[in-house]
């Protein structure tokens, strides 16, 4: 009697391509080639007769070395910096104590849940365009809102002072933004058994001590991901800078991050023609950036953190 053949090859699963093939086909064309070819152009100059001849790394050398690119290019990049010290600092921290209080409990919750994620969903143009109309000295209504609580004095045109306008910007961006961190710590702290906060307050520990001692321990690794989500989103920063202060990054160019940089040099302004091999390199140096800060998050957190099957 002939046995079965038990170990058959199996088929290659076909239908996993099908249903890849659209995403993939998609980002392919929109993300993965432009960024080769980005990549491409960074290492070529423009002659004066329009043509493409290869330059090897010496725009890169002349963004970071040339004083005529340099300056600019050091002002984007701690500017880029302070913007996601702020949003690490501020964002991600209230967001963290808004999930804890939902987590907490109480009847409105959903309603909070919703209220603080709707920003989120609103484009960066009525964002942008909203805060200029409260924050405007002329027009706004954010000077009489400070006058009917006593606090009049402390009005200044923010937006238009290089001392406070990029950390203006950057609370509009927090406000904003701040429903995502808030939703992912919130499901991070959701997993967290009621079994063990339980055995924390029979032994005694109180509920700041039982977060930072249990809970918080047991979300790191939902911290670094927000973490590295915050540094990743703000380093392609860009919409709400250009929607507000515009290509020039004003006050004084107190605003430039490096995504409105990039704008500039690549396409050009009132105050400069467009240089695209320059303005490609600008992109490079973005992807550079990212990655590294990905590979530091990758080598130096996720490797050292240890998760817990709950």
């Amino acid at each position: 009697m002939q046995t079965p053949n038990v170990h058959k090859s199996r088929s290659f699963p076909w239908h996993i391509l099908i249903f890849l093939a659209p995403a993939v086909i998609v980002y392919t064309v929109f993300m993965i080639i432009p960024l080769i070819d980005s990549l491409r152009l960074s290492l070529y100059a423009i002659t004066p007769d329009h043509q493409e001849v290869f330059n090897g790394l010496n725009n890169y050398v002349v963004l970071l070395t040339d004083p005529r690119w340099s300056a600019a290019f050091q002002n984007a990049f701690w500017n880029n910096v302070k913007f996601f010290i702020i949003h690490m600092v501020v964002q991600n921290s209230i967001g963290l104590l808004l999930a804890s209080l939902l987590v907490a409990g109480g009847r409105a919750r959903s309603v909070y849940r919703t209220l603080i994620f709707a920003p989120t969903v609103l484009s960066v143009v009525i964002i942008g365009f909203i805060w200029n109309l409260i924050l405007s000295p002329l027009w706004g209504v954010g000077e009489s809102i400070l006058k009917a609580v006593g606090l009049g004095a402390l009005f200044a045109p923010w937006l238009g002072l290089a001392s406070s306008a990029l950390t203006t910007l950057s609370l509009i961006s927090v406000w904003q933004f701040i429903g995502i961190p808030m939703l992912l710590f919130y499901v991070a702290l959701l997993g967290i058994p009621e079994e063990l906060m339980e055995a924390a307050r029979v032994d005694g520990a109180g509920g700041w001590t039982a977060f930072w001692r249990i809970k918080f321990p047991l979300i790191l690794p939902t911290v670094g991901i927000v973490a590295i989500l915050t540094f990743v989103g703000n380093f392609n920063a860009f919409d709400l800078i250009y929607t507000v202060k515009g290509a020039q990054a004003g006050p004084q160019f107190a605003t430039d991050i490096m995504g409105t940089f990039f704008y500039r040099t690549f396409f050009g302004s009132q105050l400069q023609l467009g240089n695209q091999p320059m303005g490609a390199t600008v992109a490079g140096m973005m992807l550079f950036i990212i990655l590294a800060g990905v590979a530091v998050y990758l080598f130096f957190w996720q490797r050292r953190i240890a998760t817990y099957d709950l």
